[in-house]
Parts: C-alpha cells; structure tokens; sequence
C-alpha cells in the first residue's frame, strides 16, 4: 500500500527514535508516578497512542487489507469514540471535562495537547512516522513535568509554545506542499486503485466515516454511468468555463485541486479524467490536521462528516496557546519559504475544483467558559497574518490566473426524500444557459439605468438597503452587473455587483440563513456608507454571545466589513425544489444565494483581480471591480483586503421590492411583491406559481 513507500526515507529516518517513544509510553498506563487526577489523563492519551502504534502495526504487517467491512467499522469507532457525541460528556477532548478534572487552567492546555495528539489518526494511515514521533515525544516531556511536581499552567504553556513553533518548518510547509504537489497521492491511490462498489475504500482514509458516508457511496454506486458522467461533466465544464469568462489562460495550467467529502468518489474519479483531458493533473488535499493550518468553521480538503461538530466549536481558537507576535512573524516566514520552495508548482496552479453537500440539521454551539479564545491582541496578529499570507499566495499564485468552481449535492440525512432531492439537484445544476443568460441580460439592461437599487422586505422582514452603483461613463460599452451562468458557481442564475460603498445603508435583514455549519437565527445587520455599523442574532439568550457567533463566523473576527456584493437570484427552480421539500434551511449558501437577493459582506466579487477587464457575453466590460476599500491596494496592499467573502440572502418570501432609482428619480421596477417584474423575465415566476398552487 502506498504508506509503505511514500514516507519510507523519513520514517527510516526517525524510526529510533519513535520506537523509544512507543517503548517508554507503553510504560505511562501502568506507573503510579504522577499524582491523580492527572494520572487519569496520561494513561488515556497513552492507552490512545497505543491504540495507534496496534494499528500501525496492522497495516506494516499488510493485515490491513484483508479486513472485513465489520473489522473496518469497529478500527474505525475505537478512533474516533472517545469524542463522539454520546462520549463527549467524560473526554479529555472536552475542555469543560478537562477543567473540570484537571482545573481550571491546566485542564484547556491539556485537552488541546490531546486533541493535537488525536491527529494520528490521519498520521498513522498515512504512515507519516516523523509527526507521530513529534507528538509522542512532546506527551512525554510535559508527562515527565508532572512526574517531579504539578507544574505552573505557564510552563506547560511554553512547552506547547515552542513545539508549535519550532516544527512550523514541517507542519507549515507540509500543508504549502499538500495544496500543490501531485505527487502526494495517497488519496488518487484511493480513489483510481479501489474498487469503488467495495466501500471498504472509505476507511482507508482515516477520516470518520459515519452511516453519511456509507449511505451516499452507495447511492453513488447504484446511480448509472451516465448520470455521474453528467454530474462530473457539469463539474468540470463550469471549472472550464470560469477560464473562458475572466479570459485567462487554462493552457498555462497543469493542476486543480480537487476537495470533496467521502462517499462521493465515483464522481472525483471521473472529474479526475476530464481534467486530465484538459491537461491538468489532479490534487487531492486533505483537510488541514494539525491546530496551526486550521481555520476555524472551515473545511478545505476533503474530508468526512465531522464525528462532533461542538468538539470542532469548542476547539476553534485553541490557536490562542501559541499566538504571539514572534509566533506570527515566524509562522508568515516559514509560509514565505514554502511558497518559494514549491514555486515551479505554485505556477502551474490553476486553483480548486470544490464539491459541497448539505441537509444536515442546523448545529446549534454551545459557548463554554472552558474553551480558549482570542484576546484582542490575538485578534489583531491572525488578522494580519491572514493579510499577509495572502498576499504571499497572490505573489505565488496570481489571482487574475486562477480560477474555480463550486457544485453542491444533498445528504442522506437530508430525510426521506434523499434520492428524489438528489435527482432534482442534479436537474437544478444543468439548467439551460442560453435561456438563463438571456433573461439574466434583461435584468441587467434596466439596472444599468440606475444611479443606485433599493430592496425591501415583506411581513417580519425589516430588510431596507440602499445600495449604491458605479456611475457608467459609456453606458454602450460598459454596465455594472455580471451575468452569472453555469461557470463558477453551479447552478446558475445570478446578477451581481460589487457596489459603491459611499451612499450605501440601511437594514439587512433574514430569519434564518446558513453559514458554514451555523444556521444564524433573524440574522440583523447595520450598513453605513457601505460598512457594517451594528449587527445581532437570535442564536442565544444573551445578545451578547449572539454578537461574538456573528463577529467570529461572519466578520471573521474584523471589527467591521464593506459590502462586497450585491446581487439577485434568478433560480426560482431551485426556490420551488426547496419549497416542495421544505428544506429552505437545509440547502447551502452555494444554493440559497441563487434563490434571491443576497450581499457578500468582505472582499468584492473581483478580489486580487481587479485590474484585469472581465466582459459579459453581450460584449460589455464589467467595471464594478472596485470600491473604496479594494482601491487603496494602489498605496497600501494590506489595507485593501479582508480574505474573506460571506453570502447573506434574503429568500422570496420575505422579499417586497427590489427596484433601480435614476439620477432622475424614476423607479425602475426588477421585483414586486416577490415578483419578477422585468418584460422578458416571466418565466422565472412560473416556478414561484408552483409553490403556492
């Protein structure tokens, strides 16, 4: 198996060295020489790594192969239990538990050594010896400071410290690699080499692999060909197609990443070959592992459904262990020699090819005292290496050169109705473009005519916004709207611009909307010349913790943000799916933000690519690419960009009016009480005939 040769030369390398670790931890479960309760936890994350040199062992010994589904399953549980749901109560994984039996400032330090610990896992699939050797020679040198005496929280704390730091050098720039080198295969090996109608290739990941995964595989592997050809198809040809609509050179390529989630690998493998015809070699990337390349309520890389999504919440600034300013000026140096380390593959990068699911139920986090936070000096440092790192990748890795694409399918757990939800989103994802296009142009014409748009809500929904437009010099040649089809985003079926921020304010308003795995209850934002001014939610009792859920999962923890987007939905077939199905607060932002109105909060539509001309298909330069904000990457780079771009929609029913205004005054009419209203544009209100017949 491909564990046995990838890592050969390194594990050779270090294997001394990780057989005495293995041999002196085999030792902790059974010593008495650490006073309780601290014992307890030693000989847990001991009896933990045991668990993994067992099946380490197992695959060396190429037993791993001959395992039956049912032995597989079992590997699988002993893995991940410790943190399941109904387990979590009584983990050290569980920085509450572990305050609670460790105290109140030892307890947290510990629970994030473990959960570091538990990345293993993956290590151990992967056979990567080298980080399973680290990690065990770290849990024996805090295990020997408790062996003299309790030691101070702030000693543990610099022992943390320094680890992370020191070996920056590997995790940093192992994760750089990942996201750029095809010659780590170890997914591809999956993925081409199995024999995919036997799910037993799920667990060879080492992801955790619940009844999700199993269920969608093998609804995958009853599906015929020509349906995961078309869903591939579809895929690979709007990732095609971004290419063409920015005008960049594919040619000039020679990877894609690919990130999905387990069970949906058919569809990968058949995405991989249409790549390869277009000359590009694929990239499978995990999801990050160690805590220093994770960001928090963000899954890049492919991955399986989380085991517990609270021990992922509460774990979510366990960075605050470390974030110091020399850590940050370290971290951003050892990103710096990475990125010129793998340049020659960073150049023929042409950027991600995204797989998405939804209908999971919403998460509802929990905020416990226990768990580690950001102060404000914290706040600012990853800020600013978010800033900075980023403009690393654009120096690697221009903006104006890559492109993406991002397509959406349901989960089992989205209920009964799965397959026939499935079978509509695949109808959803391949509407017709030249019918969309053209009714999107109509739209687009009157808007062109107006200085700025107003959009109402209806009932409860106290949305009023004013969003101003760019002033249009050559109105024949020129407009401010993209027409959004089948390319990028699928399914198609948007309008939008990046506006003016001076002039634009008022209320945002919505009763529920996702973001990430957070469904956000009366979602509230105040707009003041383009800035977020106020905002709260109704997640929480106190309005205070709804106002952090918000500042963390939306402003990713900036102050403010502009309004980066304005724009309307045209999918009213994927609003009439919803309908009839009632899982409108199931579907995934990707969705919902084809389904009306919506404003991206953060960086504009256009972001470290604003300089180069984007056209329509009627021939018309899009000039919106800038505002106030983006602009000042002329003087000051880092005060241009916020690395992050949010969707917040606001669903047809709870939308009244969305009209232009002329320098004039004259209403130009888009959508009245939920209607579309444009001549040319009826047939989108044929599906929102359907939900109320």
């Amino acid at each position: 198996m491909y564990y046995q040769e990838a890592w050969k030369e390194a594990n050779e390398a270090v294997g001394e060295r990780y057989a005495l670790a293995i041999e002196r931890i085999s030792q902790i479960e059974r010593e008495k020489t650490v006073p309780q309760p601290y014992r307890g936890y030693f000989q847990c994350v001991a009896g933990f790594i045991g668990l993994m040199e067992e099946a380490r062992k197992e695959m060396m010994d190429r037993q791993w192969e001959g395992q039956s589904l049912e032995q597989l399953k079992n590997w699988n549980r002993r893995f991940y239990e410790d943190i399941l749901p109904e387990h979590y109560g009584c983990s050290y994984g569980n920085p509450a538990y572990a305050a609670g039996k460790l105290g109140a400032g030892l307890g947290p330090l510990l629970s994030f050594l473990y959960t570091e610990i538990r990345g293993e896992i993956v290590f151990v699939h992967e056979g990567r010896l080298t980080e399973m050797t680290i990690l065990d020679e770290l849990f024996i040198e805090i295990y020997n400071m408790f062996e003299e005496e309790v030691p101070e929280e702030s000693k543990v704390e610099d022992v943390l410290y320094w680890f992370t730091s020191d070996y920056t050098d590997l995790t940093v720039d192992y994760r750089v690699r990942e996201t750029l080198d095809p010659s780590l295969t170890f997914a591809k090996d999956i993925v081409l080499g199995r024999n995919l109608e036997d799910i037993r290739y799920l667990y060879e990941y080492g992801e955790y692999v619940s009844e999700e995964e199993v269920k969608i595989a093998e609804f995958m592997n009853r599906l015929p060909k020509e349906t995961i050809d078309r869903m591939a198809d579809t895929y690979t040809e709007g990732y095609k197609k971004g290419f063409e609509v920015m005008g960049r050179d594919l040619s000039k390529k020679k990877t894609v990443v690919l990130l999905y989630p387990l069970g949906f690998e058919r569809m990968v493998k058949k995405a991989m070959g249409n790549f390869q015809a277009m000359g590009l070699e694929s990239i499978l990337c995990r999801n990050a592992v160690w805590n220093v390349n994770r960001k928090p309520g963000r899954k890049w890389g492919y991955h399986g459904t989380s085991p517990n999504k609270q021990y992922e919440y509460d774990h979510r600034y366990d960075q605050a262990v470390y974030m110091k300013k020399a850590f940050a000026d370290r971290k951003l140096a050892v990103f710096k020699t990475a990125y010129e380390k793998y340049k020659k593959e960073a150049a023929g990068y042409a950027g991600p090819a995204v797989i998405e699911t939804f209908g999971e139920p919403g998460f509802q986090p929990v905020n416990k005292p226990e768990c580690f936070s950001l102060n404000e000096k914290q706040e600012k440092l990853t800020l600013a290496f978010s800033t900075e790192s980023a403009q690393v990748v654009n120096e690697y890795v221009p903006g104006d050169e890559t492109s993406f694409t991002i397509i959406a399918f349901p989960k089992p757990s989205i209920g009964p109705d799965f397959a026939e939800i499935f079978q509509e989103t695949i109808r959803i994802n391949t509407l017709d473009y030249e019918i969309y296009k053209k009714i999107q142009q109509t739209i687009i014409d009157r808007l062109d005519q107006a200085k700025y748009v107003m959009v109402t809500g209806k009932g409860t929904n106290q949305t009023h916004l004013k969003v101003m437009l760019h002033p249009l010099e050559y109105p024949d040649k020129q407009t401010n709207f993209e027409n959004c089809v089948a390319d990028v985003n699928i399914p198609l079926g948007e309008v939008f611009t990046s506006p003016m921020l001076t002039g634009t304010e008022g209320t945002l308003q919505v009763g529920t909307v996702y973001i990430g795995d957070i469904q956000f209850k009366n979602l509230r934002m105040e707009f003041k010349d383009g800035r977020i001014s106020q905002y709260s939610c109704d997640n929480f009792k106190d309005p205070a913790q709804g106002k952090a859920l918000i500042k963390q999962m939306i402003l990713k923890n900036h102050a403010t943000l502009p309004m980066g987007e304005c724009a309307i939905g045209t999918n009213t077939t994927a609003y009439a799916m919803a309908k009839r199905f009632d899982i409108v607060d199931r579907l995934p932002i990707l969705i919902v933000e084809k389904m009306g109105p919506h404003f991206a909060v953060g960086d504009t539509c256009y972001s470290w690519a604003e300089d180069s001309p984007v056209f329509n298909p009627d021939g018309k330069e899009i000039i919106a690419r800038d505002n106030e904000i983006s602009i000042l990457r002329k003087e000051d780079v880092s005060k241009a960009y916020f690395s992050c771009h949010t969707d917040i929609t606001i669903p047809y029913t709870e939308l009244d009016e969305i009209y232009g205004v002329t320098a004039e005054g004259e209403k130009l009419p888009v959508i009245a009480d939920g209607r579309f209203v444009v001549p040319g544009t009826e047939l989108l209100n044929d599906a929102l005939s359907q939900c109320q017949s």
